[in-house]
C-alpha cells in the first residue's frame, strides 16, 4: 500500500508487486524496477537461469502472459492525474481500477497517460498485463506485408525484430536466449498542477571571446491554459519566469550568459567540468549535468578516402575505447553501482570513449551521468542491430517518437558524442536468402527507416551529430565497410569470423575501428558459479550452451594450437585463452594506433557482459579484470611504445605513440632475453615525439634477435608514464622455455583489507596470471619478469575479508600452464 507524499504531487509506485501468470496458476512477489524472471528465481519458482543448462529450462516463462498488480491509497483524487512510465518491456497494457489506461508496445517510450476519470477516493488498483513477447513477435510477423528476416545466429527465438525492445533479449552469439519482460524504469502516480516538465534541451553557443552562451529550452505540458511559475537555475544563478502555458505543449527558453567558462573534456586530454542545471515547478523538477564543450566529425577526403576524427573544444582526440552491452542479461540483477564500476574499469585502463551498441537498451540516465563524469565520449547507437526491420507505418510512427524522446532525453549529456542510426544493418541486408533476392525490395525498406531515424534526431536536435549506421563508409554509401578501409567507421571481424592470423590486423589500416574482437573464456572463478566440478571440460553440454557463438570453442583451441603448446588442464587452458584474446587486441591496437592520424580510433568488442558466459569481453560478467583487460590498460596509455614488424619481416620498428598535448621525449632501453630468464642488453634510445602524434622511435634488424631469444624493452616518458613489452619473432610454442621458478611473500594490511604480494622469478616468466576466488582487483596483472626480477602486486577485495581468512591466490605463466612438470 503506498500513501500520499507531503507534496501531493507524486505518489510513486516502485517496489513489491504481485506477480502471476495470467491463469493464476503461478504467483510470487515481484520488485518494480525488474524483471519476471528474477521474481520467480527469488521465489523458487524456477531454478537460477544462469547455471548449468537452466537456460534451457526456463523458456516456458517468456511463452506465457504475465500479469502484476498492486493496490495505492488516494487521499483525496479531484483534479489531474497521469501516470509515468518508462523502459515498459515490452507489450503490455496497464488498467487503473479495471479501466484501460494504456496500451504499449514499446521498451524505448515513456508513456503519461491520464487516469484522472478513473481514480477514486481511497484504495485504488493498477495492473499491468504483459504479452508474451514471443507470441507478440509471431504475431507481427504475419501481419507484415513481405517475410522480414531476422539473424537466426543471433537469436535461437524468433521474430524479435518486430518488436522494440533489446533485441539481444532472443539470443546473440554471447547471451542467453530467455526473453525476459518487466519494467525496468518509472512507475508513478503524479498530479498535474498547471503544468509539468516533458523535455528540457540545452544548445551551447561557444563565442570567438571564450564564453558560452548556454539556452535552456524547457518544454511544458499543460491540460488547461494557465499561468506556470517557472525557475531556471545553473549552479545558483536563479531566474524566475511566469509563464503562460496553453493546452499542449509550451516551450519557454532562458539563455545563461556564463564568461569564463570551465570546459569538458575526455578522459586523459583534461578537466571534466560540469554544471548543474534545475528547471523547476511547484510540482515537478528536472535537473541535468551540463559540460560546456564543442564537439565535430572530421569526415574530409584525402588521398586514401576520408577522415573519420572526432574533435573535442578545437583538438582531434584518438578514440580509445570498447563496445557497451547491457550490464545484465536480467534487470534486476544490475545495479548503478555495477554500472558504475564496469566503467570505472573502462577509465582505468586508459579509455576515453564507450560505443552503446544498438542491440541493447538506451541507458538510464545514470549511465550518461556516470560517463559525464569520467570523461568517457558515447559513441551511441539507436536500437537497431543485425537483423532487418518492418518499414510499415505503424512500425515507423513509433520508431519516430522513439528517436524524438530518446534524443531529447540525452541530448544535453557532454559525453554524448554521436547519433548512429544503428549497428550492422546495411550488412545483414547481404546476409538473408529474402534481401539477397529480392535486395531493391529490403533496401528500400532499410532505407525508409534510416531515413525516418535521421529526421527524428534532426528535428529534435538541428545540429546532432549523425552517422548512418555502423559501419558505414559514408553517408548513402551501402558498400563492404568489414573490408574497405579507406573511409568511415570498420568492423574488422577478419580474424575472428574468418579465422585469419592475428598479424592479419596489420593488413588493414582503418580510419576508425569501432569493431573488432577475439574471444575467451570467462575466469575460473566466474565458471565456477555455473559449473559443476565435472562440467569442467570445454567440450562439456554445460561450457557448449555458455558458448553461444557457432564454433567459438574451436576457434579459441584452434588459434592456441596456431600459437602455443597446448595447456595441461582446463584452468590453464581458460587461462592461456585470455592471453591470446589479450594478444590478439594488442596486435591490432597497436598497429592501428601506429598509423595516427589516418587512423583516429579503437573501439573493440567488447568491454563487458551480460551474464557468466565465454566471449570477447575484457572483464568477466561482475566487473572481474580478465588478463585482456590489464593488457588494454598497457595499450590504451596515452602515451605508449609497440613493437612492430615490417611487412617483409626483415625488421622491427618501435612506434612511439603520443595522445597528450605536450612534447614527450621517451628514454627506451632495447634488450635480449633468454629462455633461462638472462637480460641482455641491447640498445638504449632517446625518442622524441611531438604533441597528438605518432612517431618511430628506432628501427632493429630482426638478424639482431637471436634465434630462440624474445626481444623486450622498457621505457619512461617525460611525462612520468612508462611501460614495457616483448615481442616474438615467430611462435610461442617454438620457444623452448624453461620453468620460471616464481616464489611469493605475502603481505595483508587489514586498515583497508588489501594485500601485498611480491612475486619474485628464478627464470624467465612470461604473462604472470595471479587468480583468487575472492572477488577484488589487482594493481597489475599478466606481467613479465626476467631472471631475479620481482613485482609487488596489491590485491583489494571487493568486500572486507573475515578475520584471520586469508584468500588462496593460484599463479598461472606460460611455461607451467604448457608444462606437465
Amino acid at each position: 500500500m503506498t500513501s500520499l507524499p507531503k507534496n501531493g504531487f507524486n505518489i510513486e509506485l516502485s517496489g513489491s508487486w504481485q506477480l502471476a501468470s495470467a491463469d493464476g496458476e503461478i504467483r510470487s512477489v515481484i520488485t518494480l524496477p525488474g524483471d519476471a524472471h528474477t521474481a520467480l528465481h527469488r521465489a523458487g519458482l524456477i531454478p537460477d537461469p544462469y547455471f548449468g543448462r537452466n537456460e534451457e529450462k526456463v523458456q516456458w516463462v517468456a511463452e506465457r502472459e504475465w500479469v502484476v498488480e498492486r493496490s495505492f491509497t488516494l487521499p483525496d483524487a479531484e483534479g489531474d492525474w497521469y501516470l509515468d512510465i518508462d523502459y515498459l518491456d515490452t507489450v503490455a497494457s496497464v488498467h487503473v481500477n479495471g479501466f484501460l489506461a494504456l496500451e504499449a508496445d514499446n521498451s524505448f517510450r515513456r508513456y503519461r497517460p491520464d487516469v484522472s476519470s478513473m481514480l477514486k477516493k481511497g484504495e485504488n488498483t493498477i495492473r499491468i498485463v504483459f504479452a508474451s513477447n514471443v507470441a507478440a513477435g509471431a504475431a507481427r510477423q504475419k501481419q507484415q506485408p513481405f517475410y522480414i528476416p531476422y539473424s537466426t545466429g543471433n537469436s535461437p527465438i524468433p521474430d524479435g525484430n518486430m518488436l522494440r525492445k533489446a533485441q539481444c533479449h532472443f539470443g546473440w552469439d554471447w547471451n542467453i536466449a530467455i526473453a525476459p519482460l518487466g519494467l525496468y524504469g518509472t512507475i508513478a502516480l503524479k498530479k498535474l498542477e498547471t503544468a509539468r516538465i516533458e523535455h528540457v534541451l540545452t544548445r551551447q553557443t561557444h563565442n570567438a571571446d571564450g564564453s558560452v552562451e548556454l539556452q535552456v529550452t524547457a518544454t511544458l505540458f499543460a491540460k488547461d491554459p494557465g499561468i506556470a511559475q517557472l525557475y531556471f537555475d545553473l549552479d545558483g544563478e536563479r531566474v524566475r519566469l511566469d509563464v503562460g502555458v496553453n493546452a499542449g505543449e509550451t516551450n519557454v527558453n532562458h539563455v545563461f550568459q556564463i564568461d569564463n567558462p570551465r570546459l569538458w573534456w575526455p578522459s586523459g586530454s583534461g578537466e571534466q567540468a560540469l554544471y548543474m542545471l534545475t528547471v523547476e515547478l511547484p510540482s515537478d523538477s528536472v535537473k541535468k549535468q551540463i559540460g560546456l564543450r564543442t564537439i565535430e566529425l572530421i569526415t574530409t577526403p584525402d588521398a586514401a578516402g576520408s577522415r573519420f576524427a572526432f574533435k573535442v573544444n578545437g583538438r582531434e582526440i584518438f578514440c580509445r575505447g570498447a563496445n557497451w552491452i547491457p550490464a545484465d542479461a536480467l534487470f534486476s540483477l544490475s545495479s548503478e553501482e555495477k554500472t558504475e564500476d564496469l566503467l570505472q574499469s573502462a577509465k582505468a585502463a586508459n579509455m576515453n570513449m564507450i560505443r552503446v551498441w544498438g542491440g541493447g537498451f538506451y541507458e538510464h540516465d545514470w549511465f550518461y551521468d556516470i560517463c559525464d563524469r569520467l570523461g568517457l565520449m558515447v559513441w551511441q547507437d539507436f536500437m537497431f542491430a543485425c537483423n532487418l526491420y518492418p518499414s510499415t507505418e505503424d512500425f515507423l510512427e513509433n520508431v519516430a517518437v522513439e528517436v524524438d524522446y530518446q534524443v531529447r532525453r540525452l541530448s544535453s549529456h557532454a559525453s554524448i558524442a554521436l547519433w548512429c542510426g544503428d549497428n550492422e544493418l546495411v550488412g545483414a541486408l547481404t546476409w538473408f536468402e529474402e534481401s539477397r533476392r529480392d535486395r531493391d525490395r529490403y533496401l528500400v525498406s532499410y532505407d525508409r527507416l534510416n531515413r525516418t531515424i535521421e529526421v527524428a534526431v534532426k528535428k529534435a536536435l538541428p545540429g546532432a551529430l549523425w552517422w548512418p549506421s555502423s559501419p558505414a563508409s559514408g553517408y548513402l554509401d551501402y558498400g563492404d565497410a568489414w573490408h574497405a578501409d579507406g573511409s568511415g567507421d570498420m568492423h574488422y571481424w577478419s580474424v575472428w569470423h574468418e579465422n585469419k592470423s592475428f598479424d592479419n590486423y596489420r593488413s588493414v589500416r582503418p580510419r576508425f575501428c569501432s569493431e573488432f574482437g577475439f574471444q575467451s573464456y570467462t575466469s575460473l572463478p566466474v565458471i565456477k558459479t555455473y559449473a559443476d566440478a565435472k562440467d569442467m571440460n570445454v567440450a562439456s553440454p554445460v561450457m557448449e550452451l555458455h558458448q553461444k557463438n557457432a564454433g567459438g570453442n574451436e576457434r579459441i583451441a584452434g588459434t592456441m594450437f596456431r600459437y602455443f603448446r597446448f595447456p595441461k588442464d582446463f584452468p590453464n587452458f581458460v587461462y592461456l585463452s585470455q592471453i591470446q584474446q589479450g594478444l590478439a587486441i594488442k596486435t591490432a591496437v597497436e598497429y592501428w594506433r601506429s598509423l595516427k592520424p589516418h587512423c583516429m580510433g579503437t573501439i573493440y568488442w567488447q568491454l563487458n557482459d551480460t551474464w557468466p558466459v565465454a566471449s570477447w569481453s575484457s572483464l568477466d560478467y561482475g566487473g572481474r579484470w580478465k588478463a585482456m583487460h590489464y593488457l588494454v590498460k598497457r595499450f590504451f596509455q596515452p602515451v605508449a611504445v609497440a613493437a612492430i614488424p615490417s611487412e617483409d619481416g626483415k625488421s622491427i620498428r618501435f612506434s612511439l605513440v603520443n595522445d597528450t598535448l605536450e612534447d614527450v621525449s621517451v628514454d627506451l632501453s632495447i634488450s635480449i632475453l633468454t629462455m633461462k630468464g638472462e637480460r641482455k642488453h641491447l640498445k638504449s634510445v632517446q625518442a622524441m615525439c611531438a604533441p597528438d602524434a605518432a612517431c618511430t622511435a628506432a628501427t632493429l634488424d630482426m638478424s639482431e634477435i637471436p634465434e630462440g631469444t624474445l626481444l623486450a624493452w622498457h621505457f619512461t616518458a617525460s611525462n612520468g608514464m612508462g611501460g614495457e613489452g616483448h615481442y616474438v619473432n615467430g611462435t610461442y610454442k617454438a620457444l623452448e622455455l624453461e620453468p620460471a621458478g616464481l616464489s611469493v611473500i605475502r603481505e595483508f594490511f587489514e586498515e583497508n583489507g588489501s594485500i601485498d604480494l611480491d612475486v619474485t622469478a628464478k627464470g624467465l616468466a612470461l604473462f604472470v596470471m595471479i587468480e583468487t576466488d575472492v572477488d577484488g582487483k589487482y594493481s597489475d596483472n599478466a606481467f613479465d619478469l626476467a631472471a631475479g626480477e620481482s613485482r609487488r602486486i596489491t590485491f583489494t577485495p571487493a568486500k572486507p575479508l573475515e578475520k584471520g581468512k586469508l584468500p588462496e591466490f593460484r599463479f598461472y605463466d606460460l611455461h607451467s600452464c604448457q608444462s606437465a612438470d
